[in-house]
C-alpha cells in the first residue's frame, strides 16, 4: 500500500521513471511488494536494493551473501523475466555502512549485469569526517581508490565535495543526483552543481524521498533547484530553465542507465510522455515554455502521463485504480499500523 501511494504521487508529480533506494528489508517480501506496485502502476522503475554490512543499525545490516543472493533473485524475477520496465541494481547505503570487500564484489556483479550502483555520498560534513577517520579518505577518493567509481555509478547528494573529488567524478564520468529540497529540509548544505556542470559532470535531480523531503514532487523540485543556486551564487543566470529541465529529463535518463532510450522525445526512443497544462491563470501568458514549466507549473498542472505507450493518467485522472478509495484504504492501513505500534498521532 505504501509503495503504491508513492507510485501515484510520482505520477501526479510528473515522473515517468523512478529510482527507489529501498533499504527496509526487515519483512520478507518488502522489495517484491515495491516492484509489484511499480508494475501495477505502469511506471518505469529501478529498484536500487539498499544494503549495509558494517557500522549501521543492526536490524538493517545483512551479510555479503544475503546482499548478493537477494539482489540477484530480485533481478532475475523482475528484470530478466519481467516486462522491460523494471530493473534492479545494488544500492550501497552510505560509505560508512559498507565494507570495501562487499563494495568491490557488488560492483563487479553490476558490471557483469550491465547495471549501475546507487550510493549516497557526502550528504553532510559529519559523514565525510567519519570516512576520513575510518579510512583516511573522503567519499569520492575512497570509491576511486577501491576501483568502483565509474559511469554507471549514481552519487546521490554529493554536497560536501572538494575540488579534487569533483575532478575525480568528471574523470570517471560518474553521475551526480542532486536533491536540493532534501538538502535544504535537513540543512545539509548546497551541492556545487554549477561547478559540476562546468566540469562536464552529468547531474540528475532527485527528491530523496518523503522521509527527508515530505513529498516526491518533481515539479516543486524544478523551481527549487533553480532558485537555490541563484541565491547561493548571487547570480540570477547561473541555472537557466533549460538547464534545470535537462537535469530532470536527460540527466535523469543517464542516472536510470537508459540515456539512449528515454529522457527526450525523439524517433526511436520509448514513448514516455508527460503533458502539462499551461493554460492556467498561474502560467498565463506563456512567453517561454521552459520558464513556465520551471517557474509556474506545479503538480496540479500535470494532466496526462504515458509510459512505454500506456496511458497511466489522463485529464488528471489516474486510470489504473480508484484513487479516492485507495487513499481511504491507505489512511486506514496507516492508522492500524500506529495502533499496533502503540503510537499516538495528533489528528
Amino acid at each position: 500500500v505504501a509503495a503504491m501511494v508513492g507510485m501515484v504521487e510520482n505520477i501526479r508529480g510528473g515522473s515517468t521513471s523512478v529510482i527507489d533506494h529501498q533499504y527496509i528489508h526487515t519483512e520478507p517480501g518488502n522489495d517484491d511488494g515495491v516492484c509489484r506496485a511499480a508494475d501495477e502502476a505502469g511506471l518505469r522503475f529501478l529498484l536500487a536494493r539498499g544494503w549495509a554490512d558494517t557500522g549501521y543499525h543492526p536490524a538493517f545490516m545483512e551479510s555479503q551473501e544475503q546482499i548478493v543472493s537477494e539482489t540477484a533473485r530480485l533481478r532475475q524475477k523482475w528484470e530478466v523475466n519481467g516486462n522491460g520496465r523494471i530493473r534492479v541494481e545494488f544500492g550501497p547505503l552510505i560509505p560508512w555502512g559498507c565494507t570495501d570487500d562487499t563494495m568491490c564484489r557488488t560492483h563487479d556483479l553490476s558490471q557483469s549485469w550491465g547495471a549501475g550502483t546507487h550510493i549516497h555520498v557526502a550528504e553532510t560534513r559529519t559523514e565525510v569526517e567519519m570516512n576520513l577517520e575510518k579510512r583516511g579518505s573522503r567519499h569520492i577518493e575512497w570509491l576511486a581508490d577501491i576501483g568502483v567509481l565509474g559511469p554507471n555509478m549514481q552519487l546521490v547528494h554529493s554536497v560536501w565535495l572538494d575540488d579534487d573529488e569533483l575532478d575525480l567524478i568528471a574523470k570517471h564520468k560518474a553521475i551526480v543526483v542532486h536533491c536540493p529540497v532534501s538538502n535544504m529540509y535537513l540543512a545539509s548544505g548546497v551541492a556545487r552543481v554549477p561547478e559540476m556542470r562546468q566540469r562536464g559532470i552529468t547531474v540528475a535531480l532527485g527528491t530523496d524521498g518523503p522521509g527527508s523531503n515530505n513529498s516526491q514532487d518533481m515539479m516543486e523540485l524544478l523551481k527549487t533547484t533553480a532558485l537555490l543556486h541563484k541565491v547561493h551564487s548571487l547570480d540570477a543566470t547561473v541555472l537557466l530553465p533549460e538547464d534545470v529541465l535537462w537535469m530532470a529529463c536527460r540527466g535523469g535518463a543517464a542516472a536510470f542507465g537508459m540515456p539512449q532510450a528515454i529522457g527526450s522525445l525523439e524517433p526511436g526512443k520509448k514513448a514516455d510522455v508527460v503533458l502539462v497544462d499551461l493554460d492556467t491563470p498561474m502560467a498565463m501568458p506563456v512567453h517561454r515554455v521552459p520558464s513556465a514549466l520551471v517557474y509556474n507549473a506545479s503538480t496540479r498542472d500535470v494532466d496526462t502521463m504515458i509510459v512505454d505507450g500506456r496511458v497511466l493518467m489522463q485529464n488528471k485522472q489516474i486510470l489504473f485504480l480508484d484513487e479516492k478509495a485507495f487513499l481511504a484504504r491507505a489512511r486506514q492501513t496507516c492508522a492500524n499500523l500506529f495502533e499496533r505500534a502503540g503510537v499516538m498521532v495528533e489528528r
